[in-house]
């Protein structure tokens, strides 16, 4: 992360807005104490505002974001980190039953082993985005969880940075799920996910991961080939099947074999069928609780897997092709539901729904009908 934001007076409204969210606050039980020491110094912060109105709208193709996520220099980052802290990885493993490797892979993800944590003041920029940002309420909750946090003397508000939009310490926590889980594992009177020692951050993340359900020893998900004729209509998280009857639809994984049992599966093609596909299982959507975003899911039991020893996904992906951007996404949702392949609402997310929505008109245009939302099926729809 850059140095800290450029702060300006506080712009108009700005500190009314501040006396307003005080009184707020203490009805919710935060002591004048405890906001007079949050908020001295606090202004409003442009740089914050300025990232969140230009968050891109370009999202990164699946394999451009594997490829940076699992890089060779992450993968050799993540091997490092777990040997040079396989004491306390241990002990944390065997206190929340959560495999070390997932929790480094979590933490390499957030913040590269805890090399970019984020130093900008998080009660400065939860206020900014409070007043000022496009989800003030959500904001306004994690200005208050923040505030809790100080006050139950956790940690200092001079010592509370992170990331811009307010997530903390070595594996980013919001402040709700600090409150929520963070824990505090070398016994200091301190839940201390700050501190260069990441014991209390790792801890806290294994303890996330075991709320969430995750299963020891079980995997997140396996690459898959499927076979000739395999029916996409089957795909995706709302269909499960128990791995036997995934092997006797012909599914295998990338040695020619059945894939075990670990629970309730789907199969997820992230990239249509001329990508790489998964067999998911429960661990999928443990992860999915850090944060919802396949891409996400994948990078993380990915990179444990590698760390781990594991060897890189085997299939290709379909490099030719590049992402929708928010307006082409909504544009798609239009002309289908126009041309009678109702997405559910026109919102720019390609859901289950909009997925079902273009596999239609696959099957009904006579193209393979993976349901993979790209740039083709656009033009085609123009």
């Amino acid at each position: 992360m850059g140095g800290p934001e450029k702060i300006i007076p506080a712009a108009a409204g700005f500190g009314r807005w501040i006396e307003g969210f005080r009184s707020r606050a203490l009805a919710a039980g935060i002591a004048t104490a405890t906001l007079d020491r949050a908020f001295d110094g606090v202004g409003y912060n442009t740089g914050v505002i300025e990232k969140d109105r230009n968050q891109s709208e370009f999202t990164k193709a699946i394999w451009d974001y594997l490829d940076s996520a699992v890089s060779d220099a992450r993968v050799a980052g993540g091997r490092a980190a777990l040997a040079a802290n396989r004491a306390l990885l241990d002990r944390i493993e065997t206190a929340f039953g959560v495999d070390k490797e997932v929790v480094v892979a979590v933490w390499g993800l957030e913040s590269s082993y805890g090399a970019q944590r984020g130093d900008t003041p998080l009660i400065e920029a939860l206020a900014t985005l409070a007043y000022d940002g496009r989800r003030g309420s959500f904001f306004e909750d994690q200005l208050l969880a923040a505030l809790r946090i100080v006050q139950a003397g956790d940690v200092d508000p001079a010592r509370m940075t992170g990331s811009w939009a307010g997530a903390m310490g070595h594996t980013q926590f919001i402040p709700t799920s600090y409150l929520s889980f963070a824990v505090d594992f070398t016994g200091d009177g301190k839940r201390d996910i700050w501190s260069d020692d990441p014991s209390d951050a790792l801890a806290s993340t294994a303890a996330y991961l075991a709320r969430s359900g995750w299963r020891k020893g079980a995997p997140w998900g396996v690459e898959v080939t499927l076979p000739e004729g395999f029916d996409f209509g089957l795909t995706g998280e709302r269909v499960t099947k128990p791995a036997a009857e995934w092997a006797g639809l012909g599914v295998r994984d990338m040695q020619g074999r059945e894939v075990g049992d670990h629970g309730p599966a789907s199969i997820l093609m992230p990239a249509g069928a001329r990508g790489a596909a998964f067999m998911i299982f429960p661990n999928f959507h443990a992860i999915e609780r850090y944060n919802t975003a396949d891409a996400y899911v994948i990078a993380v039991g990915h990179l444990a897997d590698r760390i781990a020893g594991g060897g890189p996904i085997r299939a290709a992906w379909p490099r030719g092709d590049r992402v929708l951007v928010f307006a082409e996404r909504r544009e798609l949702q239009e002309r289908l539901t126009r041309a009678g392949f109702d997405t559910g609402g026109v919102d720019g997310r390609i859901g289950p729904n909009t997925i079902a929505a273009v596999r239609a008109f696959q099957r009904a245009s006579g193209l393979l009908p993976d349901g993979y939302a790209n740039l083709d099926i656009l033009r085609r729809l123009r």
